[in-house]
């Protein structure tokens, strides 16, 4: 059957929105109870950050460990297992009366949802024919937004009625949608067996693992033994008879740039979800639920145009989806460099195109690296893709924190208005820079190469 005449693709992906949707609320959903945690079993904020720190570190090695099973396993055992898994970590963290307990069940559900966005990304590959993947691609990218909208509404009217236990209980649904996805994923036989490389593999978890720590604990040790364990894993995969990575996907010029712009676009769009919180402590002293509340607005508009933007790279070609989605997120830096320290009524509304901008340019760099992949390697592929964009927000929660702690003399951009929010000015102002150059590398990178070979083919 011809690639576009799939007929379970766009159930697959609804099923995946909705998966997507109650993941993404399940890892933001628990940064609001942290120091609560803290005061019941008597720890530190560092101790108990773990509750996020491991989840991010699993999750973040979790996604190419998909991926690459994915090229040799059916995707309806991949997804039956993850959400089975991630379903028994929440029932963990449910019945857990020790803070040891509660982290094995972040642990489990982190090695569970790290099925999700390899799979979210493998599904419309295989299932959409190119012309239609960006609408596809964008169904996830709403779920994320729905779920970031949904977390703190979610999170503060658990709390406010019932014990932080009770947030592991919303994603206990998931062994609901196992029955419906075994439904709608087709067979697909199991491919001839090979060894797998767990060494290396191995080396790219203790890789990322102690770069994360290195920097969220600003420990060199760290970051030296993440550095030695991924030149090791380099040297592996380049001598292993059957690598965990094929290095010839690292010599495919357009993939590899893509990483380095996904981790770029990954590292900046953080600030979005992490300056933000600060600014409106900081500079308006908020609290937590206000400060939930004042993000709803921008992830809700990202949730409901999302679509619409995987149908604009349908129809007009990734990159005026990209152009558009950056030029959004470029005047939002832009505006918050100007305004920020105005009435946070104004930095909602100014967010919306950051949020907005951030889906758009992730779903136009999703079909971007999908379509520069051969069939062979999209599973381990797009897991790559995927681990370098939470590797990337990882590190850039570290850069910020340290940044922030510095202060600032003077702002840089001539126009900033308010003294007060004078660090944040000089934050978003670079920001809005390194935006402006990833836009004119992706353009050199994946329009001019293109509009150049059908010079050539013309000329012919």
């Amino acid at each position: 059957m011809p690639l576009e005449e799939k007929p379970n693709g766009m159930a697959l992906m609804r099923l995946m929105m909705f998966t997507v949707m109650i993941s993404s609320m399940n890892a933001m959903m628990m940064n609001v109870v942290l120091p609560q945690i803290g005061r019941e079993f008597h720890l530190a904020l560092a101790q108990v950050s773990w509750l996020s720190s491991a989840y991010a570190l699993i999750y973040a090695f979790g996604t190419v460990m998909y991926g690459k099973l994915a090229d040799r396993f059916p995707l309806k055992s991949l997804l039956t297992f993850g959400l089975s898994l991630f379903a028994a970590g929440s029932l963990v963290g449910l019945v857990s009366q020790t803070f040891g307990t509660a982290l094995l069940g972040r642990c489990l559900q982190s090695a569970g949802a790290a099925a999700l966005p390899a799979m979210a990304l493998i599904i419309p590959v295989r299932y959409f024919a190119p012309d239609k993947r960006g609408s596809a691609l964008s169904m996830t990218a709403v779920g994320t937004a729905l779920g970031g909208a949904l977390a703190p509404v979610v999170s503060a009217s658990i709390v406010s009625i019932a014990n932080w236990r009770w947030l592991f209980l919303p994603s206990l649904c998931m062994l609901l949608l196992i029955p419906l996805f075994r439904k709608y994923l087709e067979f697909e036989p199991k491919g001839a067996p090979r060894p797998f490389d767990w060494l290396g593999g191995g080396l790219l978890a203790a890789s990322v693992s102690f770069l994360l720590l290195g920097v969220t604990n600003r420990d060199g040790g760290y970051a030296a033994a993440g550095a030695a364990s991924f030149i090791l894993f380099a040297v592996r995969i380049r001598t292993a008879r059957e690598p965990f990575v094929q290095p010839a996907i690292f010599r495919n010029a357009k993939y590899t740039v893509a990483l380095a712009l996904a981790f770029l676009i990954a590292g900046v769009g953080t600030s979005l979800f992490i300056l933000t919180p600060v600014l409106f402590a900081g500079v308006y002293g908020l609290n937590a639920g206000m400060i939930g509340f004042a993000m709803v607005p921008a992830a809700a508009a990202a949730a409901i145009l999302g679509r619409r933007g995987g149908k604009l790279a349908d129809r007009k070609g990734n990159f005026r989806l990209y152009a558009l989605g950056s030029s959004s997120i470029i005047a939002c830096f832009a505006l918050l460099s100007v305004f920020a320290g105005v009435p946070p009524l104004w930095i909602s509304f100014i967010l919306i195109f950051g949020n907005v901008g951030q889906s758009f340019v992730q779903i136009a760099m999703s079909n971007t690296v999908s379509g520069s992949l051969p069939k062979e390697q999209v599973g381990v592929g797009m897991g790559l893709f995927s681990m370098t964009g939470f590797l990337a927000q990882g590190i850039a929660a570290g850069v910020y924190g340290i940044v922030a702690a510095q202060g600032a003399r003077a702002a840089w951009n001539p126009l900033h208005m308010v003294d007060a929010g004078g660090l944040f000015s000089n934050i978003y102002f670079v920001l809005a820079v390194i935006h402006i150059g990833i836009l004119l590398i992706y353009r050199y990178t994946f329009v001019r190469r293109r509009s150049k070979r059908r010079e050539e083919e013309v000329s012919r």
